[in-house]
């Protein structure tokens, strides 16, 4: 009843909320007279909180349409080069074609659409031919396409790696960490000849006996049955994924903003107090970010409880217990593919030293071939997106590829 409880609310909500928009836009028109007033601004900005308040369940769009290469603007347009019932393997294309280093970006399956990346894709896409997994709203998957759990992920990776062929470049933002660890490590020990070049693991919790942050507390200190009975439930009738059972998007914000309520009430009171200014820029920067962050999507039950089990409760990977389908994944395997992994200073979701832990797993893999960074001030999304991400920690990965690639 939890789903159908959030979809009443939501529906109860809708005309609100259209209401509350429509209002803020007849109030934001140039009256004479009218339009300057304090009080109607003020009012305007009331509006606009009110019809923000909720969630979206569809992907918004990367609305990436150019990027510079060797100082010439090129198209980029989107192709789905593999598709698969619970994601797509998106291609970046750029007009004229001139090879570089194939990337694939694997984006994380944790409740936000791959579109959360769109700042990696845009950073990435002057030296790289960029791909990224492009995951499935679960609610919008038909039960008839069946499940898909931990060791689809790291099936569907390993798809994705083969398609790309050899001498690829696999990038992990967070929860994929392990999974694609998983991967490459089952390629290796089968001698598969597509063993990417590189493999970088950006904070992501290879070993969340590290440090443990308030999200790996949360996951041990309740055990699995806990989680089936309080936070999985089943798409209402409506969707195309109808009883498929979830763990709602709407579950994962809430528990994010949870973490940093005082946060995310700030940013919304500085919007407000931006648009009753008239401070425009400010005012939309904030919304760009709000409108990606409540984008929500469901995960399939059996991903999410089995990375639960597997991840964070078990550690099957770092204490070499991990089996995909009768397959162990033996990171000691990995010779060939170089190391890199990124961690923040100041990540509250995969503490520092947690992705790092993956080099000692490595130990057949030289240390020629081992590198990582640390980002001094930067939390968790800072790894991947922003003025610290283009600026400090993508030439040192964009280095590492050109040395290792």
């Amino acid at each position: 009843m939890l789903y159908q409880a959030y979809q009443a609310h939501a529906d109860v909500m809708a005309p609100l909320r259209v209401l509350a928009q429509a209002t803020g836009a007849f109030l934001k028109q140039p009256w004479p007279g009218f339009g300057d007033n304090l009080m109607v601004r003020t009012m305007a900005a009331a509006c606009e909180l009110v019809s923000r308040a909720g969630m979206s369940h569809r992907r918004p769009p990367f609305a990436i349409e150019t990027t510079v290469v060797d100082g010439r603007e090129v198209a980029v347009s989107e192709e789905d080069a593999v598709v698969t019932p619970f994601g797509n393997l998106l291609h970046f294309a750029k007009e004229g074609g001139a090879e570089q280093p194939r990337v694939l970006l694997v984006a994380p399956m944790s409740g936000h659409f791959a579109t959360l990346l769109r700042g990696t894709v845009k950073t990435l896409l002057p030296d790289h031919d960029v791909y990224i997994t492009d995951w499935k709203n679960a609610r919008a998957v038909s039960p008839l396409h069946g499940r898909f759990d931990l060791d689809d992920f790291i099936d569907t990776i390993i798809e994705f790696v083969n398609f790309l062929g050899p001498k690829s470049n696999v990038i992990a933002v967070c929860q994929p960490a392990v999974p694609v660890f998983a991967a490459v490590s089952l390629m290796a020990a089968a001698g598969d000849q597509n063993q990417p070049a590189t493999m970088t693991l950006m904070g992501g919790p290879i070993d969340t006996r590290i440090n443990p942050t308030q999200v790996n507390l949360l996951a041990t200190t309740r055990d699995l049955e806990w989680f089936e009975r309080n936070v999985i439930t089943s798409v209402p009738l409506r969707y195309p994924g109808a009883f498929r059972r979830v763990y709602p998007g709407f579950l994962q914000l809430a528990g994010f903003m949870t973490m940093n309520l005082d946060r995310h009430v700030n940013a919304h009171v500085d919007l407000f107090h931006h648009l009753v200014k008239g401070d425009g820029e400010s005012a939309e920067a904030t919304r760009r970010f709000y409108d990606e962050y409540t984008a929500v999507m469901d995960l399939p039950a059996e991903f999410y409880l089995q990375t639960i089990r597997e991840v964070f409760q078990e550690h099957s990977l770092s204490l070499g217990r991990l089996v995909s389908r009768g397959r162990k994944a033996e990171p000691q395997a990995i010779r060939q593919t170089a190391l890199l992994t990124i961690e923040g200073e100041n990540d509250d979701i995969c503490a520092a030293g947690q992705t790092s832990a993956a080099h000692a797993l490595c130990s057949g893999l030289s240390a020629a071939k081992k590198a990582q960074h640390i980002q001094p001030q930067v939390g968790h999304y800072g790894v991947f997106n922003g003025r610290r991400w283009a600026t400090e920690i993508y030439p040192v990965l964009r280095e590492f590829i050109r040395t290792h690639g």
